[in-house]
């Protein structure tokens, strides 16, 4: 509910103001302009990062732990964001870190509990709506048994479901109670003007438009409210929502999951996190160039054209681990004992070690710590014509990492079908992407690194 997501963000930008001043008082700190302008600061990046739900669309565990790592993770990147600020304006050395420590431990229990609370008291008030509002659904499918199921499951929502109306008969009708079948398609707007409906949900197949418009003429004489469910999941839907063009409605079928605020949010953690990493490992990116420099001739990084964001093709870098630099019209993928591969260089692969100039690529906005895998242009041009959907991958950033690289879809793909699993799980991706989904692919990654036996 948009209410509900707006309450949310106001009250997490609320508690990140009040626990920062309660702090304040606690410790004895004075309200100097270095804090006036953390407080301001944190409070807006707190409206701007964190979501307006706990809810995740993959839905693996129970709601309060999805919405702790929510919570956990918006709050870890808006402290970064003002820990890398503090250190960039030389500011830091004016705020104390018995503080900074104590907000930093308080504000996300804090946050997260008032979120709970929130959930909690709204999931209450939906609760006591009264008269429940009484429903009707035209037709019998797969979505309209889904939107049943969802209207009977949760209660908070105020409908009364009275059943279904379709034309075929009830041996046809398979999964819909004989007491949830209510008549013909006729016999609807009677219906409804003997039993005082509220709603009316349409959910005929889009082949029988013109049915659906003789009903809405027949319907016409009925206060009901009147809703029309498009089988549009006969297809294969990324990111699916509803939008307008200055009045005109319009149904995304095919869209990133990184629009508005989602994309800042990603944007922003991906920044921060590659920045972070990038002064940590500075060390052993310096050793690694030495390595290869000194035991082969040749460049220290290999670049290499890919396919990024909207299809637009990005140099990304790596380090260089073969004899050879191919970008041509022919790429040959790596294979296992592959005689171009340098000595250094089989020990960078095989703990992946030579991908970690692409955080440079993050820092430049070319890629995301997380999303699907660029592939070289010239195996682009090759599965694109072979794979349904391949190109729908490129709706997002690619990524260091991504979901079909912890299920051990990297590497060689020796086959078309080894390919496919790997954009299904891309598309996956798409479909579901949340932060917390984000969190969990890094650190399997991370687990991988040391046991992946398709690194090489």
């Amino acid at each position: 509910m948009v209410l509900a997501a707006l309450v949310q963000r106001i009250s997490a930008a609320l508690v990140v103001f009040a626990t920062l001043r309660f702090g304040m008082v606690a410790y004895g700190v004075e309200l100097t302009d270095a804090y006036q302008a953390l407080l301001i600061i944190g409070t807006l990046l707190a409206l701007l990062l964190f979501p307006g739900s706990g809810s995740s669309e993959l839905q693996v565990r129970p709601r309060f732990w999805t919405t702790a790592i929510s919570t956990l993770w918006s709050w870890c990147v808006l402290f970064a964001v003002l820990l890398a600020f503090g250190y960039a304006t030389k500011t830091s050395a004016l705020f104390s870190r018995r503080l900074l420590l104590s907000w930093a431990v308080v504000a996300p229990v804090a946050i997260l509990f008032v979120r709970m609370a929130i959930d909690g008291l709204m999931t209450k008030i939906s609760r006591l709506r009264t008269p429940k509002r009484r429903v009707v659904i035209a037709g019998v499918n797969e979505n309209a048994r889904s939107l049943a199921s969802k209207i009977e499951n949760n209660p908070h929502l105020g409908l009364s479901l009275d059943g279904h109306f379709d034309d075929r008969s009830r041996e046809r009708l398979g999964g819909v109670p004989e007491e949830r079948l209510l008549g013909k398609l006729v016999e609807l707007p009677g219906y409804v003007r003997a039993n005082r409906i509220d709603l009316i949900y349409i959910a005929l197949p889009m082949r029988n438009i013109q049915r659906v418009t003789e009903l809405l003429d027949e319907l016409h004489d009925t206060t009901a409210s009147i809703y029309y469910v498009p089988d549009v999941f006969v297809f294969d839907l990324i990111q699916c929502r509803t939008d307008e063009i200055v009045g005109t409605p319009v149904v995304a079928l095919c869209e990133t999951p990184f629009y508005g605020p989602r994309g800042v949010i990603k944007r922003v953690s991906d920044f921060v996190f590659a920045l972070s990493i990038l002064i940590l490992i500075t060390p052993i990116l310096v050793l690694i160039a030495l390595a290869i420099k000194l035991t082969t001739p040749g460049s220290v990084l290999f670049k290499q054209r890919r396919y990024g964001l909207d299809g637009r093709e990005i140099t990304v870098y790596k380090f260089r681990t073969m004899y050879v630099s191919e970008d041509g019209s022919k790429v040959r993928q790596a294979t296992r004992d592959d005689e171009r591969v340098t000595p250094v260089g089989a020990f960078l692969r095989r703990y992946s070690l030579d991908e970690l100039p692409q955080f440079i690529n993050v820092l430049q906005g070319r890629m995301s710590v997380v999303g699907p895998r660029p592939h070289a242009v010239a195996h682009n041009e090759e599965y694109r014509r072979l794979i349904k959907g391949y190109m729908v991958r490129h709706k997002v950033s690619p990524g260091l990492t991504g979901l079909a690289q912890v299920r051990g879809h990297r590497g060689e793909t020796a086959t078309v079908e080894e390919m496919r699993q790997r954009v299904e799980s891309d598309l996956e991706y798409l479909r579901n992407w949340s932060l917390e989904l984000d969190i969990r692919i890094i650190f399997r990654t991370v687990g991988m690194m040391f046991k992946d036996k398709k690194a090489y």
